[in-house]
């Protein structure tokens, strides 16, 4: 009968070795297992473990040993378990691994191997578990692995693997365990490996290629990962129905549609940065105990809706453009006032940090979360997503703090942080609109450099600031060199245009798991701040201030002086300080102004001169003029435009130009419009709508950089406006059919007009030209047809002669047919469509209603709105009058035709009660 020895210390550090004594009739002992765990033993490898012939069992797991595994441990006949994970062991993995054919476990994760797997290790048949992650192995998973059928744990993380998920894992019938979030390879997901009746984990996430969902098989299946990896369309039925499900994470992919209601959730469920809709009361979500994520995506919510705790329901809201949408549970957001800076202390209590000057207060973030949760402080909050898949214990560990003497006499900020198993989100609101410099505050106080194991940690992740990537693959240990250091990142001009600002870390799959001990990864970050740019204290918010009695009797008499020769320069001074105020206030906007005389503007112009003449505007004349430097400019009623030498988009199009527009010019343009409207919407202090949106309204310069002109009826956009009277007016075939009908005017109104430009663009039509027929249909109709049709490449310019990006076409024209939907509340902003254009996000697919109006908008409808109508609606007003004409007075600017067809409309609707 065997006897053995154990000594086992409760801790993470393990020193044990286990003996079998019962050979030669009890007398004698041999050494069967050796655990030497966490203890920072430094050196190579030990050759001489070999001479231990009944060794079973090698378990070295977070120490500092380098150099390979030894080959002379395979003439150990009994051993089948190595473990060597968290060490610092390099370089390729060596040959004559074929020669260990009894080992059932090989597991060296966390180290530096890098190279190929060799093919080799296909013949160790008896692994039933080989864990590989968190190292840098480079290629494919080579076919002889197709040869290890028992085993039941596989793990390939974080590695830099290429090629696809190979199918032969299906042929692993026994497999429980599959890890390959970041490693490399790609879609898509085989459907034998789909059909594994025995998997309980099976996480994948940080690729691509897995478009659909796989038909899982096991009725065992715990823990379903599937994020980040392109995953489109519905979620399927079967999904709700594993009754043993425990984590399910599908967060950040393309789905769509609606969640449907069933009676069981897993315990933790992540759905966050999709584009998933319907009613939540009547989804999945309903009075659910279990931890749900839902940010970021497009849901509806009644305004009885309540927050909870265990429901993260930040920016989930379809209504993307209204403060209230950031929490749409939380009620209205209301902002009293805009405050200017923010300072926070991540996982901490609150701090008053002083220096020389002024007093800089860090609010606390001390807020124990759940898994899935937002919490809303003042004008700031949080949103926290993900639960250690690994983590042993029940209770999450969120916030981290350090008794360790900093680095430098850091401030008491960088002794706490908080961090996140996936991702993290701090968000500002009711700020001044402006540019803001935003500040990063790191340290790591997880790995110890002490420890000689912690140092081989890794934690990478990416930062993300108003939606732009701004640091990725960051390794806050690498670039502090060391531990226990502060590190600050700034970001210079960070533009706040919605009165909001958003950081959000998000782990990507990358670093280790199981340093200092398993569960151990994610963003961490110790404080941030954030600051106006023309905040003079720059987040002071209490000056010391200290009085010098005779330093002020000696300004006092310097200050009688100054105050009489300003007085006697004061009116010369008054219009020349408006002047430079109006300079300031444009500077602060990024603009750029140059003021000129009359006499130089009647100089260049040749006194206004009828030759000089290029057209009419909604402002009047336009003329071409020539400074004394040569400098060519365009002068509209005292504003004075740079020359635009090629003349309008209108004019390109039409064929009556010698220019020909290839695709990268074509692109160029659409993408620039874009970006001048999304900075008239979102970009400045002052937000416009610009109402006449339209390709003579766009100007190309001499290397075809597009500039929106002619703000002869651009409108201040008042957010929280609510009465509707305004007057309509616009260009027929490009108005909005909400504004045109009903006076309602946003900035998605522009939207609309910019996506029937961008069909212009890439069809080289034009939507108001009539060909030959009284009902010619409008060329989004058309091209809308075409699409339905699935004719999507007969809308291309056949003048462009197949010459062109395919995939920059089909996505340019899906962009303008999501601009133009009927709704306007599933048109995108234009920074969305910016991004959607440059391909940085996919384009919504969202399918148009043309009847939501109860009009076919063609032409020859559009000009039917010259009839005037008097209706009744009790629902909503008393009485609606409404009176259109259609004006055909106005002149484009740098003309095409000689009259454009402009709507000018006045719209009255008032309502007695409301």
């Amino acid at each position: 009968m065997a006897q053995g020895v154990s000594i086992v210390p409760n801790s993470e550090r393990n020193n044990t070795i286990r003996c079998d004594c019962s050979f030669y009739n009890n007398n004698t002992c041999h050494i069967t297992s050796i655990e030497l765990k966490t203890l920072s033993l430094p050196g190579k490898l030990p050759p001489e473990l070999a001479d231990l012939r009944y060794l079973q069992t090698i378990d070295l797991c977070r120490n500092y040993l380098s150099g390979t595994i030894p080959m002379e441990w395979a003439s150990m006949p009994h051993l089948t378990s190595i473990s060597l994970c968290a060490n610092n062991l390099s370089g390729n993995l060596p040959s004559g691994l074929q020669n260990f054919k009894n080992l059932t476990f090989l597991g060296i994760e966390a180290n530096q191997f890098s190279g190929p797997i060799p093919d080799e290790i296909g013949n160790l048949t008896n692994l039933t578990g080989m864990q590989f992650g968190s190292n840098q192995f480079t290629g494919s998973l080579p076919s002889s692995l197709a040869r290890l059928v028992k085993l039941e744990d596989f793990r390939v993380s974080d590695n830099n693997f290429n090629g696809t998920i190979p199918g032969y894992i299906g042929n692993w019938s026994r497999l429980k365990k599959l890890y390959l979030y970041a490693s490399g390879l790609k879609g898509p997901f085989p459907d034998a490996v789909a059909r594994l009746e025995n998997l309980v984990e099976l996480i994948i996430s940080d690729t691509t290629g897995i478009n659909s969902f796989p038909n899982i098989s096991s009725k065992a299946i715990k823990t379903l990962i599937l994020r980040n990896v392109s995953l489109y369309g519905s979620i399927p039925s079967y999904i709700w129905n594993m009754q043993e499900l425990r984590i399910l994470d599908l967060s950040f992919n393309k789905l769509t549609g609606e969640v449907q209601r069933v009676q069981r959730q897993p315990r933790n469920t992540y759905l966050t940065g999709n584009s998933l809709s319907g009613h939540v009361e009547s989804g999945v979500f309903l009075n659910s105990q279990s931890n749900i994520d839902i940010s970021f995506n497009n849901f509806s919510w009644t305004s009885t809706c309540q927050e909870k705790s265990n429901i993260n329901t930040y920016r989930s809201s379809y209504l993307k453009t209204n403060l209230s949408g950031l929490l749409p549970c939380a009620g209205s957001i209301n902002c009293t006032r805009y405050h200017r800076f923010l300072h926070i202390n991540c996982g901490g209590d609150k701090i008053v940090i002083t220096n020389s000057s002024y007093e800089t207060t860090y609010q606390p973030d001390n807020y124990k979360f759940n898994a899935a949760t937002n919490q809303r402080f003042g004008n700031w909050g949080i949103s926290n997503t993900g639960v250690f898949t690994d983590y042993l214990s029940e209770e999450e560990q969120f916030i981290f703090s350090t008794s360790l003497p900093l680095s430098g006499n850091a401030p008491d900020i960088y002794k706490t942080a908080r961090r996140s198993a996936l991702s993290l989100a701090y968000y500002a609101f009711c700020l001044e609109n402006g540019p803001y410099n935003v500040k990063l505050h790191f340290m790591e106080i997880q790995f110890s450099d002490q420890e000689l194991y912690s140092r081989l940690g890794r934690r990478i992740f990416d930062v993300y600031v108003q939606g732009e990537l701004f640091l990725r693959d960051f390794n806050i240990k690498e670039e502090a060199n060391g531990t226990l250091k502060p590190l600050v990142k700034e970001i210079k001009s960070v533009n706040v245009s919605d009165h909001t600002l958003e950081i959000r870390l998000y782990w990507a799959g990358k670093g280790t798991t199981l340093i200092p001990k398993r569960g151990n990864y994610g963003p961490l970050i110790s404080a941030i701040s954030l600051c106006h740019s023309l905040e003079p204290r720059c987040g002071a918010e209490k000056t010391k201030r200290h009085t010098n009695y005779p330093l002020i009797f000696g300004v006092t008499g310097a200050l009688v002086t100054i105050i009489l020769l300003v007085l006697g320069f004061y009116a010369q001074k008054k219009c020349r300080g408006e002047k430079n105020m109006r300079e300031r206030d444009l500077r602060a906007q990024g603009l750029q102004t140059v003021w000129f005389t009359w006499r130089r503007l009647q100089a260049a112009t040749n006194n206004f001169a009828q030759c000089n003449k290029l057209g009419e505007g909604g402002f009047g004349s336009v003329f071409k003029g020539e400074l004394s430097d040569g400098t060519i400019i365009a002068n509209q009623l005292l504003l004075v435009y740079e020359y635009m030498e090629n003349n309008s988009l209108a004019l390109v199009l039409s064929g009556k130009s010698p220019l020909k527009l290839d695709w990268e010019a074509r692109q160029k343009i659409c993408v620039g419009i874009a970006r001048g409207l999304e900075f008239l919407h979102e970009g400045s202090m002052i937000k416009m709508v610009h109402r006449d949106i339209k390709t003579t309204n766009v100007l190309l310069d001499v290397d075809f950089n597009a500039k929106i002109s002619d703000f002869g009826l651009a409108r201040l956009h008042e957010a929280e406006h609510t009465h509707i009277s305004t007057k309509v007016a616009g260009t027929i075939g490009y108005m909005a059919p909400e504004y045109a009908l009903w006076g309602q005017l946003t900035e998605k109104a522009d939207v609309y007009s910019f996506g029937v430009v961008a069909m212009e663009i890439v069809s080289g039509k034009s939507n108001t030209k009539q060909q030959g027929s009284a009902d010619h249909v409008s060329l989004i109709n058309w091209a809308l047809t075409l699409q339905q049709k699935g004719d999507i490449m007969e809308i291309i310019d056949p003048i462009l002669e197949g010459d062109f990006n395919s995939k920059e076409v089909v996505r340019m024209i899906k962009v303008s047919l999501l601009c133009t939907n009927s709704s306007p509340s599933l048109r995108p902003t234009m920074s969305e469509a910016v991004q959607m254009l440059e391909g940085e996000i996919e384009v919504t697919q969202v399918f148009s209603d043309p009847d939501l109006y109860g009009h076919n908008w063609s032409i020859s409808k559009r000009r039917d709105i010259e009839t005037h109508c008097i209706s009744s609606t009790s629902d909503v007003t008393d009485q609606t009058t409404t009176t259109m004409r259609s004006s055909f007075s106005g002149y484009d600017l740098y003309p095409l035709y000689p009259e454009s067809m402009i709507l000018n409309s006045t719209v009255e609707f008032s309502s007695s009660s409301q």
